[in-house]
This record gives structure tokens, C-alpha cells and sequence, in this order.
């Protein structure tokens, strides 16, 4: 049977909106990803046969196709064609599911796969809104089949994780207590260098800017709600963030004719969809179907990393799953560290794959709930 193997996955440290990496061009975030997972596993970059990495928002510094843009700006071989994908939050990890289709289905050999964001630059949204001046005031408005389906009610992320709150009677105290957590995982990562093989510093800027040590639920008790009535502050979402992330796969001819040794292999990997205006309940059916298709039960999956766009996400997937949440997030996660959207995918596999191997783990399951109501699975078996 085909395999696609992980030779090593990389990201740079996460900067707030406005921190370390805003002012870094997103085609020189990517290049330098790309040249650190290259040099890190010593193949020879004229090998590569596709790059693909995950983006949202692709205008200005971010658009053009940016996955080409990098890898020339790595200064590595023209020949190397380049690919940008849009899924949302999920980009990268898609991102990571073409480069593995492509290894599986024989057609690749060697796939270097990653995103890059900078929210500082290109704010969130800006895809979404630079319609207006054509006259189109978002991408639903318009649209006779989706209003007769779906009707006119306000499509949002913020929505969502309020209606997934409520639903699953999450109470506010209960979103703040899984986001002090999170900081308080991630501050304890950071200082026991848990994120140290899998970080590339750019230049001066080696550790993540998100987690805030002084935080409290006092502090969090005292923040307004996004919208009046709402249970969803600020403190129970991810933050606005810049980073960019890469990993290369390659076939089991290419590792055993360059004498390379993978670290893990995907076991499996999978997309699927809910409610597009619940939107962030995605990762639950795509869990459940991954399990299915695999044979594996929750308590064989030795950890998981599931994107905290907001707290309530991630609990109700854990009330659905029945999921150990010692095992989940267990470095903290997007609330703490930040969540620069289109690199988001493959820094989860980074720390992933990462903190498999420092556990002598073997199975680790990566899921994240993107715009539009879809959600990639990605499990991962360390070698």
C-alpha cells in the first residue's frame, strides 16, 4: 500500500496583531518556513514537486498566488511550480491533504506543504468585504439559491460560537475556565521548551507573543460580550495573529532512494461538513466519520489538536466526542497562542507531530472548524 511520510514539520513563532511579524512581507514569512523544513531534512529543493500552501484573505502582499511568490522568494529553483488554497481556517491542513493525495495517488514524490498569514497586514475579512465597492456587500447577499435555502441571517463566526454555546448550555464561566487553561498550558509549554524543535526563530523573535501570564478570570469576568446578550468575549476566542508554518511529505520510493528517515506516516485523512450557518460544529461529524472510516475508537487517539477559534468549539466537540481533555490541546491552543488563520492548519501538525514524538505517542488527531461549515480530520501515526 502507498504511503506518504512526514519528513519534519516547522513554524515560526506566532506574533500578536501588530507584534513582532507585522511588519514582515507574507512572501518573505513563507520563504523563510520553506527554506527552514528544507534545510532541516537535507533534500535537495530542485526535488520538490509541488508547493502548496493555505492563505485567506489573498489581497496585496497576500495575493498573486503566494505559495509561488515564497518559494521564489526562498531563492530556490523557478522550475518548482507553486499552489495557493483557500479552506477557510483549514487552509493549511487542506494544504497537507493535497500534498498527501498527491504522494498517495503516485503522482508527487516529494510535497512541501504550509500556509502563511499576516493579520497585521491584511486584516481579517478583507476578502470577504472588498466586494462592496462592486457592490456586493458580502458573498451571500445576492445569491437567490443560498437565500432561499439559508435565508438572510447573519452568516459569522461569532454567531456560531455564541449558538453553539447556547446550545450545549455552556456558560460563560465555563468558556473562561477552558480559556485560562489554555494560557496557563501554553505558558508552561513555553517555559518547559516544548515548542523548541519545532520553532524557527525570524531573526530576533523566538518565542509566541499570545499567551498572557497575567491573566485571570477575574480580568476575563470583567470584558464586555461581542454583541449584547452574547456569552462570547474577547478572552474566549483566538486572537488576531501573523506566522506562517511548513512540513514536507514524500512517497516511500523517494525516503528509501534518498536514505531519509520519516518521522510519521498519515494514517488517515478526510473533509467533511455541517450546518454552514452554524458553521463551527464541523469538527464533530468529521471526527466521528474519521473514526469510523479508520477503525479507531476515541481512547486509542493518543492526543488531539483541535483549533480553539473560541472556547465553546472546542467543548462541545469534547461533550460530542467524549474525548479525554487531557489528551486535547494539551500545550494550549489558538485562545493562547494565536491563530494566523491560512497557517494555522500545518503549526497544529508541527506541534502535533512534535509533541507525539516527546510523549513516545503514536496516534495524533488534528481537526479545526472553518468558515462555511467544513472541517479537515488529519490523523497522524509517529514512526
Amino acid at each position: 500500500m502507498a504511503e506518504a511520510y512526514v519528513l519534519d514539520a516547522v513554524r515560526t513563532p506566532v506574533g500578536r496583531r501588530g507584534g513582532a511579524l507585522a511588519a514582515v512581507h507574507p512572501a518573505d514569512l513563507g520563504a523563510h518556513v520553506i527554506k527552514a523544513v528544507v534545510g532541516r531534512t537535507g533534500v535537495d529543493p530542485a526535488l520538490v514537486d509541488d508547493v502548496i500552501l493555505g492563505c485567506v484573505d489573498t489581497l496585496g502582499p497576500q495575493a498573486g498566488n503566494l505559495a509561488r511568490t515564497a518559494w521564489l522568494a526562498a531563492g530556490f529553483p523557478d522550475h518548482v511550480p507553486g499552489v495557493t488554497v483557500d479552506r477557510q481556517c483549514g487552509s493549511s491542513q487542506q494544504a497537507v491533504h493535497f500534498a498527501a493525495q498527491a504522494v498517495l495517488s503516485g503522482t508527487a514524490d516529494l510535497v512541501l506543504a504550509g500556509g502563511v498569514q499576516n493579520m497585521s497586514a491584511v486584516p481579517i475579512g478583507s476578502a470577504m468585504l472588498a466586494g462592496r465597492e462592486l457592490g456586493f456587500p458580502d458573498p451571500f447577499s445576492g445569491s437567490k439559491g443560498w437565500q432561499e435555502r439559508y435565508g438572510a441571517e447573519e452568516v459569522s463566526q461569532f454567531r456560531s460560537a455564541d449558538l453553539i454555546a447556547r446550545h450545549w448550555d455552556l456558560s460563560r464561566a465555563q468558556l473562561e475556565e477552558f480559556a485560562l487553561r489554555s494560557h496557563e498550558r501554553a505558558a508552561a509549554a513555553i517555559d518547559e521548551g516544548r515548542f523548541d524543535a519545532e520553532l524557527v526563530a525570524y531573526g530576533d523573535f523566538r518565542v509566541d507573543e499570545g499567551p498572557r501570564r497575567d491573566t485571570s478570570l477575574e480580568k476575563m469576568a470583567s470584558l464586555k460580550p461581542l454583541s449584547d446578550g452574547s456569552r462570547i468575549t474577547a478572552a474566549v476566542s483566538s486572537q488576531l495573529s501573523d506566522g506562517a508554518s511548513a512540513t514536507l511529505l514524500a512517497s516511500e520510493a523517494f525516503v528509501r532512494e534518498h536514505k531519509l528517515k520519516p518521522r510519521a506516516r498519515i494514517h488517515h485523512l478526510s473533509v467533511r461538513a455541517a450546518d454552514p450557518v452554524w458553521m463551527l460544529t464541523g469538527p464533530i461529524p468529521a471526527t466521528a466519520h474519521a473514526l469510523c472510516k479508520t477503525g479507531l475508537t476515541i481512547g486509542e487517539i493518543d492526543l488531539f489538536e483541535v483549533n480553539e477559534a473560541f472556547a465553546s468549539v472546542v467543548l462541545a466537540w469534547l461533550d460530542e466526542t467524549g474525548a479525554d481533555p487531557d489528551r486535547v490541546n494539551v500545550n494550549g491552543g489558538a485562545i493562547a497562542l494565536g491563530h494566523p488563520i491560512g497557517a494555522s492548519g500545518t503549526k497544529l501538525f508541527a506541534t502535533l507531530l512534535h509533541e507525539l514524538e516527546r510523549r513516545d505517542a503514536r496516534f495524533g488527531l488534528q481537526t479545526m472548524c472553518e468558515g462555511g461549515g467544513t472541517a479537515n480530520v488529519t490523523i497522524v501515526e509517529r514512526l
